[in-house]
């Protein structure tokens, strides 16, 4: 399959991004993420005060693959605000400390660092391409 053909995964992928103002593509869930990069992020952006959307990309290996296709990104997780990646853990950990993830996210500036993740968290079973919406 080249780059420019759609499947449909790619295309649920393609209209979650479109549909959610900020939305974290992860390993696990928020609640259980299933990878200290994953959890390092979802606590950047809890610490923040940012509402988000969240997909696990673990149950189906074609939702990685294919998000990596369409955003251009190796990795896990992936950030995408207003429909563009923003970036992976460290890029977000950098905006985080710096105060520019808030502002990107429209947010006033978050006042504490980050909780640490913790480390005996069990990831949630696995449940197809799933978005929780974490908007409201």
């Amino acid at each position: 399959m080249s780059s420019t053909e759609s499947s449909p995964i790619r295309d649920a992928i393609a209209e979650a991004i479109g549909e959610h103002e900020v939305i974290l593509f992860m390993k696990g869930t928020p609640e259980a993420p299933a990878c200290g990069f994953s959890a390092r992020t979802v606590a950047a952006l809890q610490s923040a005060g940012a509402r988000f959307a969240a997909v696990d990309v673990l149950p189906d290996p074609r939702i990685r693959q294919e998000l990596s296709a369409l955003s251009n990104w190796p990795t896990i997780p992936q950030l995408f605000v207003k429909g563009e990646l923003v970036g992976g853990c460290d890029i977000v950990m950098e905006m985080y400390e710096s105060g520019e993830l808030a502002q990107t996210l429209g947010l006033s500036e978050q006042a504490a660092p980050p909780p640490q993740p913790l480390q005996d968290e069990q990831p949630a079973p696995a449940q197809g391409l799933s978005i929780e919406n974490r908007l409201g």
